[in-house]
């Protein structure tokens, strides 16, 4: 399953529409006023679908993950010196980035691809292409791309 995440051109918080392959809108992602990052994800009905909240005070970048409302687990960078590397705490996931932060694998903890993920370049907004194996890991992914996206922005 692929999807396209793509964020909104002109608006105040971060703000991001998720499409399918065939272009149909699957998850829509605003910003909320908060320290820190917030980002709710809505499903294509409106329904909210989870939470990625950054953890402000840390000393490396933390993200907790939120299904609807139940707390799922967390998102953190390790330090690494060329190429990112973040851990999911709850499913065993790890994701690797290459040097320019531009591409990203998500592997399991049995060490099987979940999913990559990859920057578009020569487009005016961040735009990610997302390719899960498995549609149900797909807000997962997702969730880790926000994270991902949010911890870059709040190095520029």
């Amino acid at each position: 399953m692929k999807l396209l995440f793509k964020q909104r051109f002109f608006s105040w918080f971060d703000s991001y529409d998720i499409y399918n392959e065939a272009g149909e809108t699957v998850y829509v992602v605003k910003g909320q006023l908060s320290w820190g990052h917030c980002l709710k994800i809505f499903d294509a009905q409106g329904t909210e679908a989870g939470t990625v909240q950054e953890r402000v005070l840390t000393f490396l970048p933390k993200f907790e993950m939120y299904l609807g409302t139940r707390y799922v687990g967390c998102i953190s960078k390790e330090f690494s010196v060329f190429t990112p590397h973040y851990n999911i705490d709850c499913n065993g996931w790890h994701v690797d980035g290459d040097f320019l932060e531009w591409d990203y694998r998500i592997i399991d903890a049995a060490g099987r691809q979940v999913a990559t993920i990859s920057k578009e370049i020569l487009h005016l907004t961040d735009t990610y292409v997302i390719d899960v194996r498995d549609p149900a890991d797909a807000l997962c992914a997702l969730m880790m791309v926000l994270a991902i996206d949010a911890e870059k922005c709040s190095r520029s």
